[in-house]
């Protein structure tokens, strides 16, 4: 008989002393309080004040960071490459020397075509002055009409010819001149396309094996990245509208620099690029970032935090230690607090944990 009663007895020995096991910290008079407030159906909640702050509403998109300029390194002359002077992840600063072609061939036209130009120049000059001399005597009607015409147009024809050896010198040292590669700009070298002794063909639209140039140049310095929005979102976003980079634990200020009327035929999607100064080079491009626009802000509004609005139409607040349903209308949020129009005042005790299930009237206890 006594078998049969043993759960019985024990049942609410349980049911008193579980409240104090989970509670190991807390006194036995504390324990106690808590129990009792479960038996009388009080609800342990958090509160926070409502307060006036600025909020804003902010859009995020995701993209890919890319530095803001690339160049292939390409000489606009053919040749053989002689020696290529910088690795890929080197740092270099405009005007250095990247790499050069064997311009052996072209100092050989080089002097070649001085020689002719140095010939062109005696020619016009000799020319030059039989014209001032044919001058003279057409003056003093001691020649003919035809005779003074044949001095002229060869006169004319030396010193085309002169100016055309010019033009050739002029060429070929510009030739020289490319034929020596140098850097228009500070960056770092992100590949090396080409090796030493590769054939070079501006005409045949390759270089080397992989027909980017002799040296791929990026400017780390300034990146960019490209996002796509929607129509509703493309309507609030303009050119020159300022941004927040990130990617991974990096950040920069950033500006949109591109707005694309036109949405892509395919994913219905406009493509809208920012670019952000990136000092210390801490936005990596090539990884994946994440841009941030501002798109309203109002300066002293009723802010609530996000966890306090149930069913976006109304919170509790704790008033003389019950729980009272307030509706309220609901502005601007961004990614934790959200505006309150009407429902509530500033100091309002609104509930943020503990406030699902709640009734009207339901007694709470403020946890701190």
């Amino acid at each position: 008989m006594l078998k049969h009663r043993l759960p019985a007895v024990l049942l609410p020995a349980v049911v008193v002393f579980v409240p104090a096991a989970c509670r190991k910290n807390e006194t036995p008079a504390a324990a106690e309080a808590a129990a009792a407030s479960l038996l009388q159906g009080t609800m342990p909640v958090k509160v926070e004040t409502v307060s006036r702050q600025r909020i804003s509403e902010k859009m995020t998109f995701t993209g890919v960071v890319e530095a803001a300029r690339k160049i292939n390194i390409t000489p606009e002359t053919s040749g053989k490459v002689a020696r290529i002077v910088v690795e890929e992840g080197q740092f270099v600063q405009k005007g250095q020397l990247l790499a050069e072609l064997d311009t052996a061939s072209i100092l050989l036209q080089l002097q070649q075509a001085e020689a002719a130009a140095a010939m062109a120049e005696a020619n016009a000059k000799n020319s030059a002055r039989n014209k001032e001399r044919m001058d003279r005597l057409m003056a003093e009607n001691a020649v003919s009409e035809t005779q003074f015409e044949q001095v002229k147009l060869a006169d004319e024809a030396a010193q085309a010819q002169a100016a055309q050896a010019r033009a050739a010198v002029a060429l070929i040292r510009r030739a020289l001149d490319q034929a020596v590669m140098t850097a228009p700009w500070n960056g770092v070298i992100a590949s090396r396309n080409a090796e030493v002794g590769d054939i070079l063909n501006p005409m045949m639209g390759g270089y080397g094996s992989s027909g980017s140039g002799v040296v791929t140049l990026v400017d780390y310095g300034r990146v960019k990245i490209i996002v796509e929005v929607t129509q509703d979102d493309i309507l609030r976003l303009a050119r020159g509208q300022k941004a927040v980079v990130r990617s991974g634990s990096a950040e920069a200020a950033g500006m949109v620099s591109v707005v694309n009327l036109a949405a892509d035929p395919l994913s219905k999607k406009f493509r809208v690029e920012i670019l952000a100064d990136n000092p210390g080079l801490v936005l990596r491009p090539g990884t994946f970032g994440s841009v941030t626009f501002e798109v309203n802000s109002h300066e002293n509004a009723l802010a609530v935090h996000q966890k306090a609005v149930l069913s976006d139409s109304y919170v509790f607040t704790a008033e003389n230690g019950k729980a009272v349903k307030r509706p309220v209308t609901l502005g601007l949020k961004n990614t934790t607090m959200i505006e309150v129009i009407d429902g509530l005042k500033e100091g309002d005790q609104v509930i943020v944990e503990g406030n699902f299930g709640l009734v009207e009237g339901t007694p709470v206890e403020i946890k701190r």
